[in-house]
């Protein structure tokens, strides 16, 4: 089977919105067994969608069409689809009475321009979306699939896991994959695949799909079984803990920082921040973490010599000697934020981000980290590159890797 996504819009072209659409829906369709063959972005432009409609079609199972269905001028894809399966617009009543009551709900006026949102080809079957007024739209010719959803992420979303998926799995008859994740942290690709060698030889030779997953700071090993046998999988999977334990937080799609507020939170624990380099990033990734306020007491960005010695009691003696960036001022910083807010945990951060800064003994990337609890400090150095972004998340993903390990020690 061979599916394809087209994704339309001026706006991802120019750079001016991110496809997150695309990666998601590659995402979830490997998730249930169906690989995503190409993706193509094309403009709004009558022809270009004819173009890649015609394509879609000489090649490929399932179609995906995301973008073009709201209701100004410019959105042209109905119109489009329309004139490809050679048919008509048609009110209907149904989508127009669900488009109604979500204005009423939202206490908004309804515009005459609404109801161009019901308007839908006679050839479709309708994909009702109850979380905005653009309704999906399935096709059929020539045993082809095409599917027309809105681009906003929340409703295409909505629309493929309640309306897409199910159809798909009939009518391709798609088996469920068997499959884990495994998340890890602390080793690059190269490095991991070099300690589990045997083990995914043995994993590949038992006919399983392994995949290496990388994102900065982050690897995610998956294993995949296409004829549904979870318990092969979790086979392998157990097998993975003892090869590399120090380098295993979680599985599926849980954060570092999910994982570290768990283990606060299982222990009635809290915890504060002293950021420098990271500028409250940290922070700001627990926070968003709901309900964060039962382990979260507070932070300091303590970005300036000044405020290190007023807020912290770092001695400015020190500063000069030894640099913000060293290990005995992170255990100042992580001392000193955990007793100003009485937590039972706390951790420090203070590094050179970049591009500018770094000298010989301290090239941009250095980050020094503390992570501390009442009777046991664990302190680290790290050299994460040049990258002044990708430090500040790894800096703080690190952070949180270095206190769960201590959490777990303890």
């Amino acid at each position: 089977m061979k599916t394809e996504i087209i994704s339309i819009g001026d706006e991802i072209l120019i750079g001016q919105t991110v496809n997150t659409n695309a990666t998601w829906m590659g995402q979830e369709l490997a998730k249930i067994g169906i690989k995503n063959n190409r993706t193509t972005t094309i403009s709004d432009s009558e022809s270009e969608i004819l173009e890649a409609l015609k394509l879609g079609e000489s090649r490929s199972d399932l179609i995906l069409i995301t973008g073009g269905l709201g209701p100004t001028k410019d959105d042209i894809t109905k119109k489009v689809l329309c004139d490809y399966f050679n048919t008509e617009l048609e009110l209907n009543q149904e989508v127009l009475t669900d488009i109604q009551a979500y204005f009423k709900l939202r206490n908004k006026p309804f515009l005459e321009s609404n109801n161009l949102q019901a308007m839908l080809p006679k050839a479709c079957t309708v994909l009702r979306n109850h979380v905005g007024t653009a309704s999906g739209m399935w096709f059929e010719r020539n045993g082809k699939v095409f599917v027309s959803m809105p681009g906003v992420p929340y409703e295409m979303k909505h629309l493929m896991e309640t309306g897409v998926f199910p159809k798909v799995k009939e009518q391709f008859g798609i088996n469920e994959l068997a499959h884990r994740t495994v998340l890890t942290h602390g080793l690059g690709e190269s490095f991991l695949a070099e300690i589990i060698e045997d083990w995914e030889n043995r994993v590949r030779a038992e006919g399983l799909d392994m995949a290496y997953l990388p994102s900065p700071g982050l690897v995610k090993l998956r294993i995949t079984n296409t004829e549904g046998n979870q318990q092969i999988v979790d086979k392998y999977c157990e097998e993975l803990y003892p090869l590399i334990p120090e380098y295993i937080f979680g599985e599926g799609i849980i954060t570092m920082q999910e994982t570290l507020a768990n283990l606060l939170k299982e222990r009635n624990a809290t915890i504060s921040l002293a950021e420098s380099c990271t500028g409250g990033f940290a922070s700001h990734l627990l926070t968003a973490i709901p309900g964060s306020s039962s382990f979260y007491e507070g932070s300091i960005i303590c970005y300036s010599y000044d405020i290190k010695e007023k807020e912290l009691n770092v001695p400015k003696d020190l500063l000069l000697k030894k640099g913000a960036v060293s290990e005995e001022v992170v255990e100042i910083l992580s001392e000193e934020i955990r007793k100003k807010y009485n937590t039972n945990y706390s951790i420090a951060i203070s590094g050179i981000a970049g591009p500018t800064g770094g000298t010989d003994d301290k090239p941009v990337g250095t980050v020094w980290i503390s992570a501390r609890s009442k009777n046991k400090v664990v302190s680290k150095k790290f050299s994460f590159g040049n990258n002044r972004e990708r430090n500040i998340s790894q800096s703080a993903l690190a952070s949180f890797n270095l206190l769960r390990k201590l959490i777990l020690e303890e």
